[in-house]
């Protein structure tokens, strides 16, 4: 349970959530803000997209929106860095980090794996570390062709109602990517899938973290 590594009874929770892409976060860790929002009476989230453009831009607002339908607090905030060039933008990208640790205190992070093996995920997951030194950071997976799935030690067990609901949420939020071959709620099913299995998760399914400092 989340509540092994923060107080949940705080008020508010605190969420900070960072993707390089427009539909990253939603496929990292959608399932697991569902299911805060639903069990935490008070969530304020920050939800910040590095990778745009407009088209997507469009898509990313409205996904955030209905993903973090029930926070009491929800601020989005969409870049428009280019798509697969974020390393060459890192001072600025660093920057932005600076200013929102002096915006922001998170009781909990989310973030990208940092063995992903895209150049722009990694960037913000070091950029995470190198910021935030005092606080729980998760970081999610994507499943793609690099075929960089790792092991994750930290699960969220998802309901399958919830885990359907992320499903359909993102491939509804994001009309773009739906000619990739990959991008198909089946995807995210058969991630969290597998997931619940090596968690024994007890509706089958669950979202899964890399944890890589937990101090209680």
């Amino acid at each position: 349970m989340l509540s092994v590594i923060f107080n949940t009874n705080r008020d508010p929770l605190k969420v900070l959530c960072l993707g390089a892409h427009c539909d990253d976060i939603e496929i990292g860790c959608g399932g697991t803000l569902l299911r805060l929002i639903a069990e935490h009476h008070r969530v304020e989230v920050m939800w910040v997209v590095f990778c745009s453009n407009d088209i997507r831009a469009a898509e990313a607002r409205n996904a955030a929106h209905s993903f973090l339908n029930g926070a009491v607090k929800q601020t989005v905030t969409i870049k428009d860095q280019r798509d697969g060039f974020l390393p060459y933008y890192a001072v600025d990208v660093k920057e932005f980090f600076e200013e929102l640790k002096n915006k922001f205190s998170p009781d909990l992070i989310f973030t990208h794996y940092r063995d992903d093996r895209h150049q722009d995920h990694r960037l913000i997951s070091d950029l995470t570390w190198n910021t935030w030194r005092d606080h729980v950071i998760l970081e999610y997976e994507i499943p793609k062709y690099d075929g960089d799935l790792g092991s994750p030690n930290f699960f969220v067990s998802l309901s399958e109602s919830l885990c359907s609901k992320k499903a359909e949420l993102v491939f509804e939020c994001f009309p773009s990517q739906k000619s990739k071959h990959w991008f198909q709620p089946e995807t995210f099913l058969s991630l969290a899938r597998i997931r619940g299995i090596e968690s024994c998760a007890p509706e089958s399914y669950a979202e899964g973290f890399y944890a890589r400092k937990i101090v209680t």
